[in-house]
This record gives structure tokens, C-alpha cells and sequence, in this order.
């Protein structure tokens, strides 16, 4: 065979791949079983790894797009920006009021199609989330953190009842968690939804998780990022675990996730 027919066959063989990794995006849904998720490569050069980000209550994927500066902050890092779409606006997660979807199969689904379609695997795949969309990441860490490489969240935690150390995985990657002091929408402390629903305690939560990643055997320490003061637990199973609290209220905001993900690391 000729070389010149060898590249032309080797380029049939790949164009497949190519034309279905490029088949969604930004403002095309990528669709998997139980739902979909949008995706926003950087300008220039090969992503080095993506950022899977759950939004907030009665959000969507495509208005979580529409935040640009958070999406320019994970290109700034080399990191796809990939927007994660609820059900009715909404996240099934454990205790959560509402219950359309198994979460755990959907998101397993996500990072499955994140692997076939552009190469991510739990390498390069971040979670993070805003609110009930960080809880949709505290329990994506809880369930499936081994196929992933860290964690960036905002005002949001478990919900009550939190879950048992055995009910999450053992090796969570690196975690920095941040929340406002004046937070009234998901407090520090939690609060009820309705007459059966009960938003988690952030301290109760890191705690869990500090347990389960055996990060015990050192004292925290403080150390400032991205200008919040934090409690940061070194010497767990693969990385810190990071609580941040501010002086704000119910946000995310860009220059804590770039803070965030040096942290860990991106």
C-alpha cells in the first residue's frame, strides 16, 4: 500500500471521531441517556482536561453557558467548560425534594460520554457547582469521585440526612469548598425546605469527608485563597480538602473558582 493511501485511509479511520466529537457544543446539547449536557472548548490549543459544572436551582445548562466569566476562567486554565443540565431546573439527588432521575446513572453517563467524545477521563475531569448544583457535586464526589480529579464548590453541601462514610468512596480527589457567612439561601447551618426537606451543615459535611478521605492524621492549617480565609486538611488520600468561608452571601464568583483551581492544582 502507499503511503499516500495509508494517510488517506488512517484519516477515514479518524474523521468518524472527529465529526462526533464536534457534533455538540456551546449551543447544541450533547446527548446522553437521561438527559444532556453542554460544552464550550477553549479558543486555542488542546484542552487539558474539563470542568463539569452543575448549576443552580431553577437554572438550565443553557443559562449556565450564558455565564461567561466562569467559563472564561476554565479556558483561562485550559479547561473546557462543560454545563451539566438538571431536570425541571433541578437535581435529583439524595433527600433532595425533587425526584425525576437517577442522578448517579446520569452523571456516570456524562463522564462516559466525556471519555468517547473529547478524550476526558478521571485524569482531567473537575466537578463543581453552584448551590444545589454543588450538592449535585458533593454527591457526584461521594459516588463517583474516583473518576475524578478534583472538585471547585459553591454554597451548597449535602442534605439531611447526610450520607454514611461508607456510602462514599474512598479515594475523593482534592476538594476547596466556599460559602458565605450571610448565605441565607443554603446557610452555613443548613435550613428547611417545605416540612420535609433539609438542606445539609457545611461543617458536618467537610467533616464526613475529611474522615472518609483519612485526612485526620494532620491538623489543619490556615491558608488564605483567592483572598478567603480557609481551613485547609492536608494529607488525605489524594489531596487537600479545603473549606473557605467569606463574608458574603449566596454566589459564585470567577476570581474564587481561578483561585480555587490553583489550589488544586489546574
Amino acid at each position: 500500500m502507499a503511503f499516500s493511501q495509508f494517510l488517506m485511509m488512517s484519516a477515514g479511520l479518524l474523521a468518524p471521531i472527529a465529526a462526533h466529537a464536534a457534533d455538540c457544543g456551546d449551543a447544541v446539547p450533547c446527548v446522553v441517556a437521561d438527559g444532556s449536557y453542554r460544552i464550550k472548548m477553549p479558543v486555542s490549543g488542546t484542552p487539558k482536561g474539563v470542568l463539569v459544572f452543575f448549576h443552580g436551582y431553577k437554572s438550565s445548562a443553557e443559562l449556565q453557558m450564558q455565564h461567561r466569566a466562569l467559563v472564561e476562567v476554565a479556558h483561562a486554565h485550559g479547561l473546557a467548560f462543560a454545563a451539566v443540565d438538571g431536570l425541571n431546573g433541578t437535581w435529583s439527588h439524595p433527600n433532595a425534594p425533587g425526584d425525576y432521575r437517577d442522578e448517579k446513572r446520569f452523571v456516570g453517563h456524562v463522564f462516559d460520554d466525556l471519555e468517547m467524545r473529547f478524550g476526558f477521563t478521571a485524569k482531567n475531569t473537575l466537578v463543581g457547582g453552584f448551590s444545589q448544583g454543588a450538592s449535585m457535586a458533593w454527591y457526584t464526589l461521594c459516588q463517583q469521585g474516583n473518576r475524578t480529579a478534583g472538585a471547585v464548590t459553591f454554597s451548597g453541601v449535602f442534605w439531611d440526612p447526610l450520607p454514611k462514610q461508607a456510602d462514599c468512596v474512598a479515594d475523593m480527589p482534592p476538594i476547596v469548598h466556599i460559602h458565605g457567612s450571610a448565605d441565607k439561601t443554603f446557610p452555613l447551618s443548613g435550613r428547611a425546605i417545605g416540612s420535609s426537606f433539609h438542606q445539609g451543615d457545611t461543617f458536618k459535611s467537610i467533616a464526613l469527608i475529611r474522615k472518609r478521605e483519612s485526612c485526620e492524621s494532620e491538623a489543619p492549617v490556615e491558608k488564605t485563597i483567592g483572598g478567603i480565609s480557609c481551613e485547609v486538611t492536608p494529607g488525605c488520600n489524594r489531596g487537600e480538602v479545603a473549606l473557605c468561608i467569606h463574608d458574603g452571601g449566596h454566589q459564585v464568583r470567577p476570581e474564587h473558582l481561578d483561585a480555587a483551581l490553583r489550589e488544586i492544582g489546574f
